[in-house]
């Protein structure tokens, strides 16, 4: 496996505190608690962590937390947003760093600061920023319960605080005149890309390169349809807050894990070699026209086959969801994914638990619900109230583009929570918003699909792109096979990645390509039509 560490050199300049350009580090560090007076902020706590270790941490989302990339830094906040909300966040000032700045997203509803990340960002020379977006919670979204400014936090305030009121700190520190302006990333995926998305969309001046995985725009549509695909299935409880199921397996639409085994089965069978190789991975599930009626259930086949009301579960979970006035919802659900063991959270017969949060909390502000009749109506009320604006649904990039922002978006295409399908809709209402071919979106935004590739990291195939969000997803560190540091080229140096090669564990490469082209297998590579 290639394992070596490419540290991107810094463009622009670079402190390295411990060199005595600025002599005591640690004293400097400790002096914030009381020198920096931010607007609506109180500095709660700051450590200089000399060398690699475990921290505590605060919040309800985990105990501890791995330092691997000391010295540092660390610097616990909490921003007031109004007088009925507030962000914690933490900084993370690398001892040597390149002069970029580093904000972070989340993930579902977590309003957990992402510590894998902030690791992830300092090992590169970041200054690295995460937040809770304005929640305490790993998972549920009731901190939302008749709170509607903490939505506007979660739906984009708490980015752009993270934004402004990290950039101060980060200046505070290394001693960064206000009028120099520092080159400012963004990293996120899933929840976190409909963050980027939305920082590009609301507040253009606060990145200057957004990396966005996954992104979850169309917020209330997504959520909605992933609620729909549990209700194919027959589920109306939802699990509880571990996601333990509860599985309404009676329901005659209910397919078990043997089932779906068949189905993923069926599906590589009829799909796996549109790219030009049999592999088990589908390079675009787009191109997978899958018919369940082949595992129909005969007088021949009776095990491992589908009944009627399962085939039309089937039909129905595999082909875009349409409104009441017969206007798209949402893309279908990607063949292919459905095999990736996460997907049993939508499909294991309990309803899906962020569209249940989310109805009760943001929508109705209700603790109790019935779940039994849930369907398009209900995701046409989440359209008209669409709480904080979170929709994300808005293809006008035009002040982040001209002011020479730069957008790098990846999706993978085993994705069992959100359709990659989701983003070449969203390419769609950037080109036609803007009037811009994608010769010419080119320019400020590029599309990457990773073919394989599960929910923003895993999956089979060459999915570690340098992404972040797990561990493990940075095995190469050099701008060809890391995303985030191709992002930092081209916003720096002005060159945009052509492909990004992506590696797995074994060291195994394969390229994957800007979208519109497509990866094929030409009987010695994989290259891009």
């Amino acid at each position: 496996m290639r394992s070596t560490r490419k540290l991107l050199s810094a463009s622009l300049f670079s402190s390295t505190l411990a060199s005595g350009v600025l002599a005591d580090t640690e004293s400097r560090c400790l002096a914030l608690k009381d020198s920096l007076h931010l607007e609506n902020t109180t500095i709660l706590e700051v450590s200089y962590i000399a060398a690699p270790t475990n921290v505590s941490t605060a919040g309800s989302c985990q105990s501890s937390a791995p330092v691997t990339y000391a010295p540092l830094c660390r610097v616990y906040f909490v921003v007031n947003t109004t007088e009925a909300s507030a962000v914690h966040a933490e900084a993370w000032l690398p001892d040597t760093w390149y002069g970029r700045f580093l904000g972070l997203g989340n993930g579902g509803y977590q309003g957990c600061i992402d510590y894998i990340d902030l690791d992830y960002g300092t090992s590169l020379h970041f200054a690295s920023v995460s937040s809770n977006n304005g929640l305490d919670t790993s998972l549920s979204a009731r901190p939302f319960l008749n709170h509607p400014e903490v939505i506007n936090d979660f739906a984009s305030r708490a980015v752009h605080v993270e934004a402004l009121i990290g950039k101060q700190i980060v200046s505070a520190y290394y001693g960064v005149s206000p009028e120099r302006k520092l080159p400012s990333y963004f990293l996120g995926c899933s929840t976190g890309g409909r963050q980027g998305t939305q920082a590009a969309l609301k507040y253009p001046e606060d990145f200057d390169g957004i990396l966005a995985g996954a992104p979850g725009t169309d917020f209330n549509h997504l959520i909605g349809w992933q609620g729909m695909l549990s209700r194919f299935v027959g589920a109306t409880v939802p699990p509880d807050l571990n996601l333990n199921p509860v599985a309404n397996d009676t329901s005659p639409k209910f397919l078990s894990r043997e089932l779906w085994g068949a189905v993923s089965e069926e599906i590589l069978r009829q799909c796996d070699g549109l790219d030009g190789i049999v592999d088990g991975v589908i390079a675009d599930p787009d191109e997978c026209d899958f018919d369940p009626a082949m595992l129909r259930c005969t007088e021949e086949r009776s095990t491992n086959c589908l009944t009627a009301p399962q085939e039309t579960a089937l039909r129905n979970i595999y082909s875009p969801l349409y409104g009441l006035d017969g206007e798209l919802i949402f893309p279908r659900y990607a063949p292919g994914a459905e095999a990736d063991p996460a997907a049993v959270n939508i499909f294991g017969g309990s309803f899906w638990i962020l569209a249940s949060e989310w109805e009760k909390y943001a929508i109705l502000n209700v603790t109790e619900h019935d779940f039994t009749h849930f369907g398009l109506r209900d995701i046409a009320l989440w359209d008209k109230i669409n709480p904080g604006g979170i929709a994300t649904w808005d293809g006008n990039l035009a002040e982040f583009r001209d002011r020479g922002g730069k957008f790098l978006t990846y999706h993978g295409t085993r994705d069992q929570l959100i359709s990659p399908t989701q983003s070449k809709r969203f390419y769609s209402l950037l080109s036609s918003t803007l009037n811009q071919s994608s010769s010419s979106l080119d320019d400020f935004y590029r599309l990457f699909f990773i073919p394989g590739m599960a929910h923003c990291a895993g999956g089979v195939g060459q999915g570690s792109i340098g992404q972040g969000t797990h561990e493990g997803t940075n095995l190469v560190n050099d701008s060809s096979h890391n995303a985030l540091l191709a992002l930092v080229d081209w916003v720096e140096g002005g060159k945009a990645p052509e492909v990004i090669i992506g590696v797995d564990g074994e060291g195994k490469e394969r390229v994957h390509c800007k979208w519109p082209e497509r990866s094929r297998f030409d009987g010695a590579a994989f290259v891009c039509v």
